[in-house]
């Protein structure tokens, strides 16, 4: 299980993190993202890493097909 977090770019890379946002469990293929703590930090200009940015990729994809089900 890896544990999505948002840290500082000045911090060491396993210093303390600013706030832990969700998790991604690849084996039961589980992910729980707390969208809004996600989209507050995107808005205050962090970047997400390439695992995270295709994680978010995938569910918004996901959303986009539910909504064209309807």
């Amino acid at each position: 299980v890896y544990r999505i977090v948002a840290i500082d770019v000045r911090s060491r890379r396993e210093g303390r993190d600013f706030r832990k946002v969700g998790f991604y469990d690849p084996i039961n293929n589980q992910t729980y993202l707390n969208v809004p703590a996600i989209l507050y930090f995107l808005e205050k200009g962090a970047q997400p890493i390439a695992i995270v940015h295709d994680i978010l990729k995938r569910i918004k994809n996901k959303e986009n097909e539910r909504a064209k089900e309807r």
